[in-house]
């Protein structure tokens, strides 16, 4: 063989290990490489995560509901808000800037059983802090209940329990989940504020007594008070905090996101002679511990009892996750009492973020800051104040519904001789006396045709109409579908009225309220923290019916039986 063909066959043989030990060592190279990445990938699936703790689900979980809360509240008074409260939430948390309510009216009972149970006022039954009962002749309350007593005091005012509510609730869910091992308690100076938002199967709930100055229950939950609520008790927080003074916060020429502090337009707080700085409290005589309720210290009495509850009831500390429901109900009543734009107002708003930072300092020392999740919203918001509106050229006053009461009775019963046609007049709705109209032998179709021309009649009714020809009405939305979420068959009344905005329902030109379809009522704060929550914001309209719906996916429970809400995902992973 010549020599070139035996290196020719030398080289091709070389040539061809040298490929084939290419190709093996680059097979080595490629299994070594998928086996890491598979290697971590396990890693990573057993390794928690901020939005995945150990165990899926948080310790505990806390939903503060700041009762009249308007959404702009959050902005007005930031610059004076610390690090650690509202901006906290804001700025480490998720904000769901624009969250509507989907319902009329927006009122207290209304909003914290739709936050709890993702549903309206059709479905849940709870169609306004109060409404006339047809069949009984009465005015209810939303929580009353006779076959229960008071546990803690001798007065009627535990004689409540949330069996008018005929759906259940996130916190009902969460109990059923685990086969009822989950505690859960609410709490509330406001019984409706405590008792919706636990739901039908809570551990407790707890408001305010008024007339002694302590914490209650209701027999629904318990036969006695636990022994460290009598221990809460017996430090007579709101006898203390009433031998003291009001003063600002900060000095009151800074409070300048307000009124001046001397109107005429605000109230006085129960028992007090002046509206002005600084308030003396100690000079309260009359019924000073129902006076308690329109101060700033009531919040943090509040605080202060679910921050015991808390550690008393060992929440959190558990197999199970739990659920403590708080709402601060003083906001409410300072609220009404002095309005959107008062001094007051904004110096309990700077001493709620206060009192939100240590809380949530409370729950990070306790729990660690991703073990625990919370959500902040309001129930409502408020109106401002008719004459502030007209001392800046806005348009805006009050609208008696008793007078137009007055006036229709007057008028069916000169035209058709029927006495008080309207047997009740609330949320906005009249109610037919339709027994009387039978009675009579009246034609319905015409008296109610008089009843519609008188309220049209009135300068402040942009339109009146029997609220079961709801769709038949030239309404825009949302206003047609709040309308259409707060219709109850059985509980609604008959004509709904529908007023100018900037007017409130009101006998008096002091003070401000709320349960329009309006955004000064229906825009409401809805902030996010915590386990599984993610750093951001949303201008995506959601709504509140959407909070109990995002609690359920987050919690890997079921949405509460009467849920008609959505999951916010933009706040997750």
């Amino acid at each position: 063989m010549p020599l070139f063909q035996s290196k020719l066959q030398t080289r091709s043989v070389i040539g061809i290990f040298a490929s084939k030990l290419s190709f093996m060592l680059a097979f080595k190279k490629t299994i070594l490489a998928l086996s890491f990445v598979f290697v971590c990938m396990i890693a990573w699936a057993q390794t928690p995560h901020k939005h995945q703790a150990s165990t899926n689900r948080p310790k505990l979980v806390v939903g503060i509901v700041v009762d009249q809360m308007r959404w702009d509240y959050l902005y007005r008074f930031q610059s004076q808000y610390g690090a650690a409260g509202f901006k906290k939430l804001m700025n480490r948390g998720f904000n769901c800037q624009n969250t509507l309510i989907t319902h009329l009216p927006t009122y207290t009972a209304v909003g914290h059983s739709g936050v709890y149970t993702g549903s309206v006022p059709s479905i849940t039954g709870i169609v306004g802090n109060n409404w006339y009962d047809r069949a009984t002749r009465q005015n209810i309350y939303c929580s009353e209940d006779s076959t229960v007593k008071t546990i803690g005091s001798n007065s009627k005012a535990g004689n409540m329990s949330p069996r008018n509510m005929w759906t259940n609730t996130i916190t009902d869910e969460l109990r059923l989940s685990n086969h009822f091992d989950s505690k859960v308690i609410g709490i509330a100076l406001k019984d409706r504020g405590a008792i919706f938002p636990a739901g039908h199967s809570a551990n407790a709930a707890y408001w305010y007594d008024e007339g002694i100055g302590k914490w209650i229950s209701s027999s629904y939950y318990m036969d006695s008070l636990p022994q460290w609520v009598n221990a809460f008790n017996q430090q007579q927080l709101p006898s203390s905090w009433m031998k003291g003074v009001w003063k600002t916060l900060l000095p009151i020429e800074q409070y300048t996101q307000s009124s001046k502090d001397d109107v005429a337009y605000e109230e006085t707080i129960p028992g007090e002679k002046a509206v002005t700085f600084p308030h003396l409290l100690s000079e309260i005589k009359e019924k000073p511990l129902a006076a308690f309720k329109f101060t700033p210290f009531a919040n943090t009495y509040s605080f202060e009892f679910a921050k015991a509850a808390i550690q008393q009831e060992k929440l959190g500390k558990g197999p199970a996750t739990d659920f403590l429901t708080l709402s601060l109900s003083a906001t409410d009543y300072i609220g009404h009492t002095f309005g959107p734009n008062s001094i007051e107002i904004q110096d309990t708003y700077l001493r709620v973020d206060q009192d939100l930072a240590d809380f949530i300092q409370f729950l990070d020392n306790r729990y660690g800051n991703n073990n625990y999740l919370l959500f902040l919203t309001a129930d409502h918001g408020a109106a401002h104040v008719p004459d502030f509106l007209s001392d800046h050229s806005m348009p805006g006053g009050t609208f008696s519904l008793r007078n137009l009461t007055i006036a229709i009775n007057e008028r069916v019963e000169k035209q058709f001789g029927i006495k008080k046609v309207i047997a009740a007049a609330q949320n906005d709705q009249l109610y037919l006396d339709e027994s009387a109209i039978q009675q009579h032998n009246a034609s319905r179709d015409s008296v109610l045709e008089t009843i519609l021309q008188t309220c049209k009649a009135n300068p402040i009714v942009v339109n009146a109409f029997d609220i079961h020809t709801l769709y038949q009405q030239n309404i825009p939305e949302p206003i047609r579908t709040m309308l259409a979420n707060g219709l109850n068959t059985q509980r609604s009344g008959d004509i709904q009225l529908i007023c100018k905005p900037g007017y409130i329902e009101s006998d008096k030109n002091k003070g401000t309220t709320h349960g329009s379809w309006n955004p000064y009522d229906a825009h409401i704060p809805l902030l996010w923290y915590g386990w599984g929550i993610k750093t951001g914001q949303t201008f995506k309209q959601t709504h509140m019916t959407d909070i109990a719906a995002t609690l359920a996916a987050l919690l890997h429970i079921q949405m509460p039986n009467g849920c008609v809400g959505e999951v916010i995902t933009e706040l997750v992973w």
